[in-house]
């Protein structure tokens, strides 16, 4: 089998400065270097937790969940409004980074573990500074969450220098 991959993900391009994240900063040596790409009109993180992130034996814990569709919206929300300002991943311009103004997550069945995670989303623009994602957890083809993320525009106050 396979294994799908993201090519072209909005994190690869975030400025060092932005890039910590534990969930999708590709900088954070003990993070979990989420990456968003597009598929289609919908935006897909892939991830394989390890055996650490276990809640009872053979299925993750909640938390885990909880981030990887935080972090898919903040990802799938850059995305968009990247793509929308007339940018493309690798063209050389900054991505818009986003914050999250509420996260809110619905376990449908228990997550296997040692299964790879595939976030589907979809991107809603709600205000030019405030964007939705709806997504939703496959584990072995099978819906295991979905979540809501509202993102907001990240204010220039979080730059830290």
């Amino acid at each position: 089998m396979v294994e799908e991959r993201i090519e072209k993900a909005i994190q690869d391009i975030y400025p060092d400065d932005f890039a910590w994240c534990y969930g999708c900063g590709r900088l954070n040596k003990d993070g979990h270097h989420l990456r968003t790409g597009w598929q289609g009109d919908k935006t897909v993180t892939i991830f394989k937790p390890d055996s650490k992130y276990m809640g009872i034996p053979g299925f993750l814990y909640g938390g885990l969940m909880a981030s990887l569709i935080d972090c898919h919206g903040s990802g799938s929300a850059a995305l968009a409004l990247h793509y929308k300002n007339g940018n493309e991943i690798g063209d050389g311009t900054e991505p818009p980074r986003f914050v999250t103004a509420s996260l809110n997550v619905e376990f449908l069945k228990p997550t296997p573990q040692d299964v790879p995670l595939k976030a589907i989303g979809t991107v809603e623009e709600i205000h030019p500074k405030r964007w939705k994602v709806h997504t939703e957890v496959y584990a072995d083809d099978k819906l295991c969450a979905r979540g809501e993320v509202t993102l907001v525009v990240m204010p220039s106050t979080f730059i830290n220098k």
